[in-house]
């Protein structure tokens, strides 16, 4: 069987199991993100298989522009529900206790900015775009709870996309970066966008995605994780995975599974 007949089949069984009718709360709900925005039409399409999309509030990283500005009022027409997504900076960006809280507290201000702009109520989670996995040195944590702390007096509730793949230090020690962060900002209450690449083509609600109490599992990246997930089925001949409805393969997307089918204004 090739690789993109497996990936059609595995869409198809997780359409079935994921996003029933009539959801009774045993499963969840399937989303996507990417970086670049699909247009008007294409979301349409995708809507068909999805009940929520990542959107951006700033650049995605190693971008200068933003091309989901401004499509909020079509995506709510369409009946999207939202993972609002602000990026974070590079831990190779963030050396000392004072930098971390000047750009804790700018890049707070600049997602909270635009999310009014984009018409999003006070309330909603923002996840801050974490890439850098592991364990997080100090002042990368003194930078995130100045992100949050300041998020909070502005309105939104703050939320973190991060790995929650098992890191192996050596001699027996293990890390998770999304514990890292639980551990280390408490009492502060973080929102979980977890990503952990999975074999199987209809994966449960985020709670099993190995990190309690997560929001969001991305269980599939594109393209495929050569580290992480290199026994994982159904991606296209290159390497990516796409939706059933995109037969000519236009969007590339990254596959994410939900408790709610708007897990940014979730309660």
């Amino acid at each position: 069987m090739n690789l993109v007949l497996y990936c059609m089949m595995c869409w198809l069984a997780w359409m079935e199991s994921v996003v029933p009718p009539q959801n009774d709360g045993s499963r969840g709900y399937l989303g996507f993100d990417r970086n670049d925005y699909p247009g008007d039409a294409a979301m349409a399409d995708l809507r068909k298989e999805f009940a929520f999309t990542g959107y951006w509030l700033t650049p995605a990283p190693g971008g200068k522009t933003n091309s989901w500005t401004a499509r909020r009022q079509v995506l709510e027409a369409q009946g999207y529900g939202f993972v609002l997504l602000a990026r974070g900076r590079a831990a190779k960006e963030i050396r000392s206790e004072e930098g971390a809280q000047r750009n804790g507290v700018a890049d707070a201000r600049g997602a909270a900015r635009s999310a009014k702009a984009e018409g999003f109520a006070s309330g909603a989670i923002i996840f801050l775009d974490i890439e850098d996995g592991g364990r997080l040195a100090a002042p990368y944590h003194a930078y995130l709870r100045a992100w949050a702390d300041e998020l909070v007096k502005l309105g939104y509730r703050p939320g973190v996309y991060c790995s929650g793949i098992v890191v192996d230090e050596g001699s027996g020690v293990t890390i998770v970066t999304a514990e890292d962060i639980r551990t280390n900002e408490a009492p502060r209450k973080f929102a979980y966008w977890v990503f952990n690449d999975v074999s199987m083509a209809n994966p449960p609600l985020p709670a099993l995605s190995g990190v309690k109490d997560a929001t969001v599992w991305q269980f599939t990246r594109s393209p495929r994780e050569k580290e992480t997930a290199a026994r994982c089925g159904g991606y296209a001949a290159d390497q990516n995975c796409y939706a059933v409805a995109d037969a000519a393969k236009q969007w590339h997307l990254d596959m994410n599974v939900a408790a709610s089918s708007n897990p940014s204004f979730r309660q």
